[in-house]
């Protein structure tokens, strides 16, 4: 294997060895593999293109196109197709498929599910590497300046995945793969100058060699090269130190409730509002839920995943609270009085959760009184919650594809019993109207404005509610920057837009400055209702509103978001019963819809919706005779794409053919001995310019093996080369078999050869380097040609114009 083979393999191997250590950020490792597939034929690409041989810009391009080649056909059908021919398959769906993966990455926790986008993105990054590692330690033969993209990748992966023991043993691949690297381009340049030794001799012969006695010396461009390997080498330790451990998320914050204790384990999971503003912005729109419900107030079926109940000054978040066993039958609710409780009644759920969901709380009604549910769950009893149980190191149950079934009280408490509310429970109120110190007084001094006149917490809390949603002129808007902290709601107190996070949580922070217990949920609004019946809650239905607490009735849900399609509890209507929203936002509804509202489907479904199946019945049509049949244009298309992908291959082939027949049909002998030098050239049998027709004649004959009459026909024509150059004028130098003696020359020497041989001369021929000679001629000719104008231009200015 010569030189740049090994260092090729070597190229691809540090490549491979960096990118492992992206393997923490997701559950499987399966794409590693596919990685080193399609690494292993772009790296063989370069080195095909680097043996003909082809420019340098031309051999990154046979690299990068047959990447992607390779990458549209690996995820083919990963993405429902949006249009048809091969430009929607090769550019729409594909970078479709690219966004939905940028989606998922900002979606999951780490480790996330290896899902087609994600994979599409660490393939696909993985290539991007190793082409730019190919190019500088190969193609430029400067294998020490490879290291930076290598640091670059691990850098990225090392901080995302905050390090750990695992990081230790993905340096030291990273780092092996690099010395590796560095020393096989090493030994490749001694080799250049002939044998390799491991060191000069002490004493006379190291005099003689020119290297100091004593300590080896090494040559500058090897000092630097390796200078410039410790230097990376000492990045890659130092950068992840610095970058922050990204947790929750592939580009998340931190975990929230990590570090708590209890018995039986505590909170540890990812917070849902990491991806709640991108969700209610999200374009494909996404069905994540679907349900079934018996409840007569289907518009009130808000599914809850949990409370953050916990303003610690910077943030709302999950406090850390002692998961238990689930029950077959949960306890009644805390705060919910028997007056209450035996007005209401129990409503069974039936929810499915798509593949693509993977959240670790389990989504339900409020308040559920048992669930039903395969898989390793925990209940956490205060915010009544289903959390997923560890399975096992960095594996965590999640709702991913679930089915269950979930019975839920439907309360219904009136607002003369919210008025007589008794006071709360001492330890109810003490935990649930705690306020930061850094909260700023007009968060108060607002709330106490608001509620200027009233007698009860219930009163302050529908005020508040027709505060935002009413009266106030807040605006509804999905772009605002979403912030949790106390400076957050402050902002937006004063510029009065906002998502439903700066409401649910302001309308919450000003209750605790009131003395009233509050908390903030998440979940989604109750979604859709299809023609057959079932639910439909997307990505866009994601939510959070604030919950009160009222000793006698529990944790009550407030609705101070102004977004049309969202439901106000008819509870909470006593001091404005007509109201609505009063700058609703211009966009269509995703939340909850009026109790038994009439089916609403659209005209077509969307394809991310039919990929889930989620369309609902739909009546059968009659298709007329041939409409199966793709488009004459669809056809035309795909066969373009056919003959391109069968023709690439033969493009040198074909360029041989034609200069072929162009050099033999012009009848010049010196065109036909080139033909016959090129020939010989595509057998492995090198010109040399400086020998004459008949000494290069006797080279071709005896380097490639020729029968009698092949060796005759080689003779003749350089016979003929000969009077051609040393000829009178006006002498005929040209004879009626050149073509034919041309042909017969190029016969034997494809006969000589091996099959292997054979082949590389008919499909990738030697001489189509000069293509590359002619491209680098005609550039250098128009680099000339517009320098001596621009100097002739110079010239003809006048003296005090130039310079």
């Amino acid at each position: 294997m010569s030189g740049r083979a090994k260092l090729t393999v070597f190229a691809a191997l540090a490549t491979l060895l960096t990118a492992w250590s992206l393997s923490p950020l997701v559950e499987s490792q399966a794409w590693l593999l596919q990685a080193a597939l399609l690494l292993a034929v772009q790296s063989a690409v370069g080195a095909g293109a680097r043996r003909v041989p082809l420019a340098r810009s031309l051999t990154v391009g046979a690299q990068l196109l047959v990447s992607l080649l390779l990458l549209a056909l690996l995820f083919a059908g990963k993405v429902e197709s949006t249009g048809s021919g091969p430009l929607a398959y090769l550019v729409t769906d594909f970078g479709s498929l690219f966004a939905q993966g940028v989606h998922d990455v900002g979606e999951y926790a780490i480790p996330a599910p290896l899902t087609d986008g994600i994979q599409l993105l660490l393939v696909s990054g993985v290539l991007l590497i190793g082409l730019l590692v190919d190019l500088l330690a190969v193609t430029a033969r400067t294998a020490a300046a490879a290291g930076l993209p290598l640091l670059a990748l691990y850098s990225v992966a090392a901080g995302l995945s905050g390090g750990g023991e695992a990081s230790w043993f993905s340096f030291l691949l990273a780092g092996g793969g690099y010395l590796v690297l560095l020393l096989s381009e090493g030994r490749d340049r001694l080799a250049q100058w002939g044998r390799v030794f491991g060191s000069a001799p002490r004493g006379r012969g190291a005099a003689d060699s020119g290297i100091s006695s004593g300590n080896v010396r090494a040559t500058a461009p090897v000092r630097f090269g390796r200078r410039i390997g410790a230097m990376a080498l000492g990045l890659a330790l130092a950068v992840p130190a610095v970058l922050p451990a990204l947790d929750d998320g592939l580009l998340g914050g931190p975990k929230d409730g990590e570090g708590a204790s209890g018995s039986g384990g505590t909170i540890s999971a990812v917070n849902p509002l990491v991806s709640l503003q991108s969700n209610l912005n999200a374009q494909d729109n996404r069905v994540v839920l679907r349900y079934r419900t018996d409840s007569p107030q289907q518009g009130d079926q808000y599914l809850r995943i949990l409370a953050l109940d916990e303003f610690n000054g910077s943030k709302w978040e999950a406090s850390g609270r002692a998961l238990t066993d689930v029950p077959q039958q949960m306890p009644v609710p805390p705060g919910l009085g028997d007056q209450v409780r035996l007005g209401s009644s129990e409503v069974t759920t039936n929810i499915t959760a798509s593949d693509g969901y993977n959240q670790r709380y389990l989504p339900m009604p409020y308040p559920a009184t048992a669930v039903e549910i395969g898989g390793k769950w925990r209940f956490e009893p205060v915010g009544r919650t289903l959390v997923g149980d560890q399975l096992g190191r960095d594996k965590y149950q999640t709702v991913q594809g679930a089915e269950y079934k979930v019975r839920s009280l439907l309360l219904k408490p009136t607002a003369q019993q919210l008025q007589k509310a008794p006071a709360p429970d001492p330890a109810i109120r003490e935990e649930y109207t705690k306020v930061p110190g850094n909260l700023p007084p007009v968060v108060a001094e607002t709330a106490r404005q608001v509620t200027q006149g009233t007698k009860d917490d219930y009163s302050r809390a529908v005020k508040l509610q027709d505060f935002f949603a009413v009266s106030g002129g807040f605006r509804y808007d999905t772009q605002t920057s979403s912030g949790t902290g106390p400076q957050a709601v402050a902002r937006f107190l004063a510029d009065k837009e906002g998502f439903c996070i700066h409401f649910a949580f302001s309308m919450a922070a000003m209750s605790r400055t009131l003395g009233i217990p509050a908390r903030v949920a998440v979940g989604f609004t109750p979604g859709e209702k299809q023609q057959d019946g079932v639910v439909n809650v997307s990505m866009r239905d994601a939510h959070a509103w604030p919950e009160l607490y009222f000793q006698g009735v529990g944790w009550t849900r407030f609705e101070p978001t102004p977004r049309s399609g969202l439901n106000v509890p008819d509870y909470s209507r006593a001091q404005a019963p007509t109201a609505q929203p009063s700058a609703p936002a211009p966009l269509p509804s995703q939340g909850a819809v009026q109790p038994a509202p009439a089916p609403s489907v659209s005209a077509e479904c969307p394809p991310a919706l039919k990929k889930l199946g989620e369309c609902g019945a739909t009546a059968p049509q009659q298709s007329a005779a041939g409409d199966d049949w793709p488009s004459v244009a669809t056809v035309l298309g795909w066969a373009a794409v056919v003959v391109a992908g069968l023709g690439l291959p033969l493009l040198p082939l074909l360029w041989r053919s034609r200069l072929r027949a162009r050099r033999l049909g012009t009848g010049e002998v010196l065109a036909a001995w080139r033909e016959v030098g090129d020939a010989a050239w595509d057998v492995g049998v090198a010109p040399d310019e400086a020998l004459s027709p008949r000494r290069a004649a006797d080279r071709v004959v005896d380097l490639g093996r020729l029968e009698p009459d092949a060796a005759a026909a080689v003779h003749r024509v350089a016979g003929a080369v000969e009077r051609a150059l040393y000829a009178p004028p006006g002498a005929e130098v040209a004879y009626a078999g050149l073509a034919d003696d041309v042909r017969a020359a190029r016969a034997g020497l494809l006969a000589a050869a091996g099959r292997p041989a054979r082949l590389r001369a008919l499909l990738l021929p030697r001489s189509a380097a000069r293509i590359s000679w002619a491209v680098t001629a005609r550039r250098s000719a128009l680099a000339a040609a517009a320098s001596a104008r621009l100097t002739a231009v110079r010239l003809r200015l006048p003296l005090r114009s130039r310079g």
